[in-house]
């Protein structure tokens, strides 16, 4: 059974990682969690592993933990070096456009309300259908969709006043 665990922690730790960062918008917050996550998988591992999809049941459990991570001061505390930096100086074209349009929709999502950001990232990042996501998220399809709807407005939203800022 350790060995198993072992294989399935070596080829998907990585993903894990990646999913729970850009889930947190905070690497170490996403370390933390998955930590925490696979210490418990390991506990269990025996019946996660007959499950249908483990890898799934696994995100699932990451996204758990995340939305019911007790340190919210910390989860909200997101690094909004931008907005410090806009206020010292006026902002000037960067010339590595591409990064800097990633860093701010990531600020943007990070913004988002937990559930909403979950919805997000499962339907874009995943590829998630709405049927799943509920599952991930415990709550109908239909929530899900209005999940998604509110966060693709803010987000629309948000974008259009930094556009017209500019």
């Amino acid at each position: 059974m350790r060995d198993r665990f072992a294989a399935f922690v070596t080829e998907r730790l990585d993903r894990l990682l990646r999913y729970a960062t850009a889930l947190t918008c905070d690497p170490q917050l996403a370390q933390d969690i998955v930590q925490d996550v696979l210490l418990r998988a390991q506990q269990r591992w025996s019946r996660i592993e007959s499950m249908a999809s483990p890898d799934a049941y696994v995100r699932k459990m990451i996204t758990n933990e995340y939305l019911s991570w007790r340190r919210r001061r910390a989860s909200r505390t997101i690094a909004s070096t931008h907005a410090t930096l806009d206020a010292l100086a006026t902002p000037t074209a960067d010339p590595a456009g591409p990064y800097a349009e990633r860093d701010a929709m990531r600020a943007r999502i990070a913004a988002l309300p937990r559930k909403q950001r979950a919805a997000i990232l499962l339907r874009y990042y995943e590829d998630y259908p709405d049927a799943q996501i509920a599952e991930v998220l415990g709550c109908s399809a239909g929530t899900v969709r209005s999940h998604i709807s509110r966060a693709l407005a803010t987000l629309r939203a948000v974008h259009q006043v930094t556009e017209n800022v500019r």
